[in-house]
């Protein structure tokens, strides 16, 4: 799946735009008169983001409302009554008494996960450990549907490597005798709650294991986005039609962290384009003076210009790309050596 493509960043957009929030605890509420009728189909996850479906017996069925529904139904039930509060991650950091939230158009490999259901479900094979190895699989995910319910809701969580057992790994112990381990594979799902998906929604449990499952630091994110419209406000850019500055940062995990540390405005526009020219850089303005992001490479080299990563030596001339700084620090005059 390709989320940069300008069809898809328009998609994209029409789903922002049309972003409704939605009321956990209502949901919560709504859902304990369903309980015992839930429809919940379980899926791994795996590290490339690509789901397969799983075959379960009824017996295992039945156990899986307990672990992915009744901790994270609990505690928003019971922190209803205590005053737990939603927040978005923008606003503060994860504390006691605090359910966080952000919007699933955020969270890339979330929203390329679900993509498999939204759009590809008929792709989606049958997980078989001798094909698909149970070691590969990052995650779990499951879609609990109701026939009263207007939409399904997700849950999902990380699949520990400490709770994954390959056969010839493991021993059984069965009438006080230790007997050879006869399975496959076998795996213990963890209980407590972590992430659930309400339609455009995305409430987070535990902000750790929204990290480790789809590599989304909120923090970092809020930063990178607060940036992201600084630049856009201070300087005039011209993106190709369907193309915008978020789309072309998708999983550029290094310009995103430099944009973090970026002092927006130092360098000028026309400072931009200066030495842009001067240092014989393949960065050129519109004919409205706006400088010209092609792609992700014309992006790079904005955002180093800006940053000042390029330098040329006064002493012979080279030119470089300048990837660690170090301000030079002139001493106090008192830490001076005296005459």
């Amino acid at each position: 799946m390709d989320d940069t493509t300008p069809s898809s960043e328009q998609e994209l957009q029409k789903e922002i735009d049309g972003y409704q929030e939605t009321d956990v605890f209502a949901w919560a509420n709504n859902l304990v008169q369903y309980k015992d009728e839930l429809k919940v189909e379980l899926f791994f996850i795996s590290k490339n983001y690509v789901l397969y479906k799983t075959a379960l017996s009824e017996g295992l069925k039945k156990q899986l409302e307990p672990i992915f529904i009744d901790e994270a139904l609990d505690y928003i039930l019971e922190g209803a009554e205590k005053g737990l509060i939603v927040r978005g991650f923008e606003d503060a950091e994860a504390e006691t008494g605090v359910l966080q939230r952000t919007q699933v158009y955020k969270v890339e490999k979330l929203r390329e996960t679900l993509g498999w259901l939204k759009t590809q479900e008929r792709e989606i094979v049958l997980f078989k450990d001798e094909e698909h190895d149970i070691n590969h699989m990052k995650g779990v995910l499951v879609r609990v549907r109701h026939d009263e319910m207007e939409k399904p809701f997700y849950m999902a969580k990380v699949l520990p490597k400490s709770q994954v057992m390959k056969g010839k790994q493991g021993w059984m112990l069965r009438a006080d005798k230790f007997i050879p381990f006869d399975a496959e594979a076998a795996l213990r799902l963890p209980t407590d709650p972590q992430m659930l998906i309400l339609d455009q929604d995305l409430y987070v449990f535990n902000q750790s294991k929204l990290k480790t499952l789809f590599g989304y630091d909120a923090k970092e994110a809020a930063i990178a986005e607060s940036k992201v419209r600084e630049i856009m406000e201070a300087y005039g850019l011209s993106f190709p039609e369907g193309v915008g500055l978020n789309a072309l940062l998708k999983g550029k995990k290094q310009l995103i962290q430099k944009l973090q540390k970026l002092e927006v405005g130092k360098v000028t526009q026309e400072k931009a384009l200066e030495y842009a020219e001067d240092m014989d850089l393949e960065l050129m303005p519109d004919d409205a003076g706006r400088i010209i992001i092609m792609d992700d490479k014309s992006l790079t080299t904005f955002v180093n210009i800006i940053n000042e990563d390029y330098w040329e030596s006064p002493l012979t001339g080279e030119r470089y790309e300048i990837i660690k700084k170090r301000p030079l620090k002139a001493k106090d005059e008192d830490e001076l050596p005296t005459a």
